[in-house]
Parts: C-alpha cells; structure tokens; sequence
C-alpha cells in the first residue's frame, strides 16, 4: 500500500485532471473530489501536516 501522503497526492492529481478535462460538476470528478478529501483525511489523522502534501513551490520561497 503506497503512503498516506503519496495516496493523497495522486488522488488529488486524479480529481484536478477529472476536472480540468470533463469540469467540476461532472458526477466523475465529484467522486474523485470525494475520495481526494478521504485520502487527505486518512493522512491528516495518522499525524501528517498540510505541508506534506502541499510542497512549497519556488514562488512561495520568493515572497
């Protein structure tokens, strides 16, 4: 079974594509949407912080 973060990571990648590709009120990317946040929960509950999903990327660095 792949890391909670790394779960996390590509469902919320899978439901960002879904709704770039068939939009955000497609019963698909809802349904990814929902298990994007399920994945995000499971981490959150085993100690993991926003932060290690979300790397900073090099715009934030420069702020």
């Amino acid at each position: 079974m792949p890391h909670l973060i790394q779960a996390a990571r590509a469902a919320q990648h899978r439901a960002a594509r879904a709704a770039t590709v068939i939009g955000t009120t497609h019963p698909l990317t809802r349904l990814l949407l929902a298990a994007a946040a399920v994945a995000a929960a499971a981490a959150w509950e085993a100690g993991h912080r926003v932060a290690d999903l979300h790397h900073p990327t090099r715009q934030h660095h420069e702020r």
